[in-house]
């Protein structure tokens, strides 16, 4: 495998008018059941934060689990979730957001980050920016340092990336 980045563009799956018409829907489940294709999109993600002394790492329901919680494994770095509203059992904190077509609200448990833990951000997609600007107030809220922000995929198109404070993200494959 000479091109790691063509190699992984072709573990996905584009479809047309997917939730509605006019989008192009990135589909990574492909990339998921692939082995080789998995390990190294984590491979990717994690490399420019070995050695960065990244204390935990965050990933927003759903498929940022799937990427963070391997991420943090790659780094020796704890995980914490952000999950929907009233999917957490303890006492939380949520930050609301514009979407679109409407508003939705991200919610982490009030002690999930220590004040002053370097928070690596980790998720599949960046788009309009939304869910992640979202992710880096609850980490600041909650007194969390942001070191970083890592996706899979970037829609550059959509301009997610202004909304990510500093506008510093680490993009494995940008569309």
């Amino acid at each position: 495998m000479h091109d790691p980045i063509s190699h992984l563009k072709r573990l996905i799956r584009d479809i047309p008018d997917f939730p509605k018409p006019g989008i192009l829907f990135r589909d990574i489940s492909p990339l998921l059941a692939n082995a080789g294709g998995l390990a190294l999109s984590i491979e990717l993600l994690a490399n420019p934060f070995r050695g960065k002394e990244i204390d935990l790492v965050i990933g927003a329901e759903s498929r940022g689990f799937i990427f963070g919680t391997a991420v943090a494994c790659a780094i020796s770095a704890g995980f914490q979730v952000v999950r929907k509203p009233g999917k957490l059992p303890h006492k939380k904190v949520s930050m609301t957001y514009d979407l679109e077509y409407g508003q939705d609200t991200l919610e982490m448990h009030e002690d999930a980050i220590v004040k002053g833990q370097r928070v690596l951000i980790v998720d599949d997609v960046l788009a309009t920016g939304g869910t992640m600007k979202a992710c880096c107030d609850l980490v600041k809220q909650l007194g969390g340092e942001i070191a970083g922000v890592a996706v899979l995929i970037e829609l550059a198109g959509l301009n997610g990336r202004k909304k990510v404070p500093g506008g510093d993200v680490h993009s494995v494959l940008v569309y």
